[in-house]
């Protein structure tokens, strides 16, 4: 019976461990993406000139 609980708690907290560390990793990864839209450069000239780009072709179907 022992065996079995240690064997849950330790299931069950590595699983929790793992779940802490995807959500900082994204987190993480937003945070940096954030940043890079955030400043002037050419990435942030680039996605405007993409969401421009859809926004053009949605309005010359419509």
């Amino acid at each position: 019976m022992v065996e079995i609980i240690n064997y849950l708690k330790a299931r069950y907290l590595s699983e929790k461990a793992q779940g802490i560390v995807e959500y900082a990793l994204v987190l993480a990864f937003v945070a940096v993406v954030a940043t890079a839209l955030g400043t002037n450069g050419e990435l942030t000239t680039k996605v405007k000139e993409a969401f421009n780009s859809i926004t053009n072709a949605f309005a010359a179907k419509g």
